[in-house]
């Protein structure tokens, strides 16, 4: 299985983010955090991806996520190829 590229836009005191933050880790992902809250790239960037600003969102290899929890996250990188 190859490695994807995945961003995670998250903003500080978000449990849902810090949840999705900690399953990635727990199964060995690599990914890039984002911080909305702070970065005004990055906002501006879920924007364009998502069509809004919830967050937790993630874009895995383009393939965009947005305000989910970690059960809707499996189910999104099973769906991709990237989870058993």
């Amino acid at each position: 299985m190859s490695s994807p590229s995945i961003k995670l836009y998250s903003r500080a005191m978000c449990g849902w983010c810090q949840d999705a933050k900690e399953w990635l880790d727990k199964h060995g992902y690599e990914y890039e955090t984002l911080d909305v809250g702070i970065d005004l790239q990055a906002r501006n960037e879920i924007q364009k991806i998502s069509g809004q600003h919830r967050v937790p969102t993630i874009s895995v290899n383009g393939e965009v996520l947005a305000d989910f929890d970690t059960r809707q996250l499996e189910g999104f990188l099973k769906t991709l190829g990237f989870a058993d």
